[in-house]
């Protein structure tokens, strides 16, 4: 149901109408092959027509009417589409030498439960026999049903998320606010139950960045709090956010249009277009989006390193700006009714730069008394981005409904330039003279290609088990190159201690085998098994200075690997009745360091806040168990209560560190990354959705939770165990058939910061934009809150057009206030970003809803095309 781009709102009879969204009926699909039940062999030429009986309007009497029919290709194919679904209809075959054959289908039974949305709009009769003297009647049922908001599957969350009126215009980061379970911070990192997820493109890790994601392109978002072994290993200390684009595979023509504008007056907009003749389908969609960011901050700092002590006072301002350009086109082949092969591309392009202005007071704090002075730091910053993507995708459905065997390839090369200048003025005092003049420029270029292969194999066995296998290869090569040049005689020269050049290769391979089953026919488990082996290299270029003058290049290789780890996952479910629902899940998982934890080099962009990453590095592993219990209650209610922990060994954590400054020799904090001994994470969520009143509904998430981070290092001070919560509220309210309103308040008390950092993010080095690395074990965050609220309006025929002004941070309170402690150094940071902010999107759809294609292609690669920028 994820998959689907519209909502279907369905009753049984009696219950009253079954219409789309926009009030359109929908139609169906009936799809199958005609074969010979003596021999097997197809059937060429056979005559297939779905009839239906219909009151002649003269003589009110019934009458048989044809709603579609055609003669079987060469290879037995036939396919109708456009069938109403009601009344009920009928499949008639007949062959010249065969029996006529007729089945009825009857797309609502009474007493039926709601079937899967897909399988009622497009059913594959399987292969029809048919033979002289015999006759084979067979009930197709096919069901509609409404989309829920919330789907509980037995390994993930799904929240349907294309209705959320507050990020209409923004971007993927704008959607993930107002998901349960996850919280998003001033700067877009992402994390989910107080830890780093892996963020998921329509199944596959992605390196893109969700602010690159526009709102638009969203259908659904997956929250995977313990992936089983069908999922990549990686990710287990927060699990996985799997982001759903919507897809747009319909018959003859259709897409929609949209424009944007802030109150800063930067545009956006975009177009999607989806044209579907015969066996090919034709797609593409193109989305632009400016963005103007303002944020301002302050810190505080107490630094006992070095003799003086020093006191530092800084406030910043800075302004990004930016243009961004998001596009994925391709085309799909039907080979048969159940082969299709997809092609699909991407391309990305970025051209955001910006200005920070930075003053800072330093206080040198001598035993006879203090010595002031002042600085100003001006940063203009450039930087591009560049991407494209490939990705070739097969998919093969057997006569069995679920049995299905696809195969895809992916390829991804993007590269990102970026070009800082920043000029150190400083005075003994604000209103003295100025003393001294440093000027820097940062030059870094960056290559990232990604390769991926995965093929995919699900049988369903009977009805009611599942065997499921996989094998999956993917590679990652990393070049950087950064260049730090110091202004002398008026031109810029390279310092080569400062500078650096890096390549980095990470290979996985993967195999994975999952069997899901029943107890009985109120229980069922899922078994899995992944096995996994990886490694990495990298190599470091440095220029070095030689006796008599000049430099010399000279490169160092490290490398690790993991010939194999095994990872089993066991999904338990327990269906109480009719309204009650329980589970329980184990699973082993693993979190590699990512290429910033790995980098060998100092980064002095900023010289007061310097960071490395640590080549020696290894993964992380973690156990994690959970227990769930669902309750369905009438009117739309219900209730999700989660227990959880997970235990992880050799956690990937930052710290501080002190040592000599590469150029003054003087002492300076660093910060790097490390393995901790171990790390506990634990707390209990609960997830309502309710409706008070018939026009509104109302989703609460409240999660109490605490952490601790172990290290063995006992000179590594940690924040110590803190136990914490989040609340967030999201109202939604229909004023009236054309109007509806959603409010959103979030809360998050004082937290231990995210061990590793975000990992959801992956911006180029430099880029001066959106969100950063943050998480420390030596640091926790002070309370924050949000309001956020959106105002929509519905109109035209079928409401094919809307506008939506949405206002984020209303109250001006959402801010960033952190707090670390470490050997040397207290440290208190103060920031906020673009609070009170307001945006106006207009939107407008056209063409005919048909759903009869999904069944027919590898929906999951049919958007990756962008998943590896």
């Amino acid at each position: 149901m994820s998959l689907l781009t519209i909502y279907v709102n369905a009753q049984m009879p009696g219950g009253g109408n079954m219409r789309m969204q926009g009030g359109q009926m929908p139609t169906g699909t009936v799809y199958g092959k005609i074969v010979d039940a003596t021999s097997g062999k197809a059937v060429p030429v056979a005559s297939v027509q779905v009839v239906q009986q219909k009151t002649d309007s003269v003589t009110k009497q019934p009458k048989t009417v044809v709603i579609a029919g055609m003669l079987t290709e060469n290879n037995g194919d036939f396919r109708l589409e456009n069938i109403p679904l009601m009344p009920p209809s009928k499949l008639i075959v007949t062959a010249i030498g065969f029996e006529e054959q007729t089945l009825a289908i009857t797309f609502i039974k009474p007493g039926q439960k709601p079937a899967d949305i897909m399988n009622a709009l497009d059913k594959d009769m399987g292969n029809i026999k048919i033979k002289v003297n015999s006759k084979m009647l067979e009930d197709v049922v096919v069901t509609s049903t409404s989309k829920s908001l919330v789907q509980l599957a037995i390994d993930r969350k799904i929240f349907n998320v294309e209705k959320d009126l507050s990020a209409a215009g923004g971007t993927g980061i704008d959607v993930l606010r107002n998901v349960p379970s996850v919280i998003v911070d001033i700067d877009g990192n992402v994390t989910l139950r107080n830890s780093a997820p892996i963020i998921y493109i329509d199944g596959r890790p992605s390196p893109l960045t969700l602010d690159q994601i526009p709102a638009d392109q969203i259908q659904s978002v997956e929250v995977i709090t313990n992936p089983s072994a069908k999922f990549d290993a990686s990710g287990g200390t927060a699990g996985i956010l799997n982001i759903v684009l919507k897809k747009n595979r319909k018959a003859g023509y259709n897409g929609s249009v949209r424009a944007s504008i802030d109150q800063r007056g930067m545009p956006g907009g975009g177009l999607d277009i989806n044209v579907k003749q015969g066996k090919i389908n034709v797609f593409a969609s193109v989305g632009f989006n400016s963005r103007k960011s303002i944020a301002n901050g302050e810190t505080e700092r107490l630094s006992t390193i070095s003799t003086p002590n020093t006191r530092l006072f800084q406030v910043d301002e800075s302004t990004q700006k930016g243009q961004f350009l998001f596009s994925r086109f391709g085309a799909d082949y039907f080979i048969t009714n159940r082969s299709t092969i997809s092609l699909t591309g991407g391309i990305m392009r970025g051209r955001p730069s910006g200005t920070a202005v930075s003053d800072l007071n330093i206080d040198s704090l001598y035993s006879t008394g203090n010595k002031s002075s002042y600085m100003e730091r001006l940063s203009n910053n450039k930087f591009k981005f560049n991407g494209q993507s490939a990705t070739l995708g097969f998919l093969h459905n057997f006569p069995k409904n679920g049995h299905q065997l696809t195969a895809d390839i992916n390829y991804f090369s993007g590269i990102n330039e970026s070009d800082n200048i920043i000029v150190n003025n400083t005075y003994n005092n604000p209103n003295q003279p100025l003393s001294y003049t440093y000027s820097q420029q940062q030059i870094g270029k960056g290559d990232n290609k990604n390769f991926t292969f995965q093929s995919d194999y699900t049988n369903p066995v009977s009805d009611n088990s599942k065997w499921e296998a996989g094998i999956r290869y993917n590679q990652r090569n990393v070049s950087s190159l950064n260049n730090i040049s110091a202004l002398q005689n008026g031109q810029y020269v390279i310092i080569p201690v400062l500078s650096n050049e890096f390549d980095y290769i990470e290979r996985v391979g993967a195999a994975y085998t999952t069997y899901t089953g029943r107890f009985s026919k109120t229980a069922g488990y899922q078994l899995g098994l992944r096995v996994e082996s990886s490694g990495y290299e990298g190599t470091v270029h440095k220029n070095e200075a030689v006796a008599g003058g000049g430099t010399v290049k000279k490169s160092e290789t490290f490398s690790n690997s993991f010939p194999l780890s095994f990872f089993p996952s066991i999904f338990l479910s327990k269906e109480i009745n009719d309204k009650q629902q329980l589970q329980f899940n184990y699973a082993r998982k693993v979190n590699r360091p990512q290429f910033m934890q790995l980098f060998p080099f100092t980064d002095y962009s900023d010289s007061l806040n310097l960071s490395r990453g640590n080549p020696n590095l290894e993964p992380e592993f973690t156990n994690s168990l959970e227990l769930s219990y669902q309750l369905n209650l009438p009117k739309s209610n219900s209730f999700l209560f989660s227990v959880y922990s997970k235990f992880t060994n050799n956690l990937l954590t930052r710290y501080q560190v002190i040592e000599p400054d590469a150029l003054t020799g003087k002492s300076v904090l660093v910060n790097t990354f490390t393995n901790a001994n171990s790390s506990f994470v634990g707390g209990l969520e609960l997830i309502a959705k309710n409706k008070p009143l018939k026009w509104w509904d109302l989703t609460t998430n409240l999660n109490l939770f605490t952490s601790k981070i172990n290290m063995e290092e006992k000179t590594i001070e940690t924040a110590g165990q803190i136990y914490s919560w989040f609340g967030k509220l999201t109202n939604n309210f229909k004023l009236s058939n054309k109007w509806s309103l959603q409010i959103t308040a979030d809360y998050t008390s004082k937290t231990v910061l995210s061990p590793g950092g975000s990992a959801s993010q992956s911006g180029g080095r430099g880029m001066g934009w959106g969100p950063t690395v943050s998480g420390s074990a030596q640091g926790y965050s002070m309370p924050s809150y949000g309001l956020d609220a959106a105002l929509k309006f519905e109109f035209l025929k079928n409401k094919a057009a809307s506008i939506t002004l949405n206002g984020s941070d209303l109250l001006k309170t959402r801010v960033s206030d952190v707090y670390t402690n470490a050997t040397g150094m207290t440290q208190h940071v103060y920031r906020f970003r673009d609070q009170q902010f307001f945006r106006i999107n207009f939107n407008y759809r056209f063409g005919k809803f048909d759903m009869s294609l999904f069944k027919r292609k590898n929906n999951r690669v049919e958007s990756e095309g962008m998943q590896g920028m």
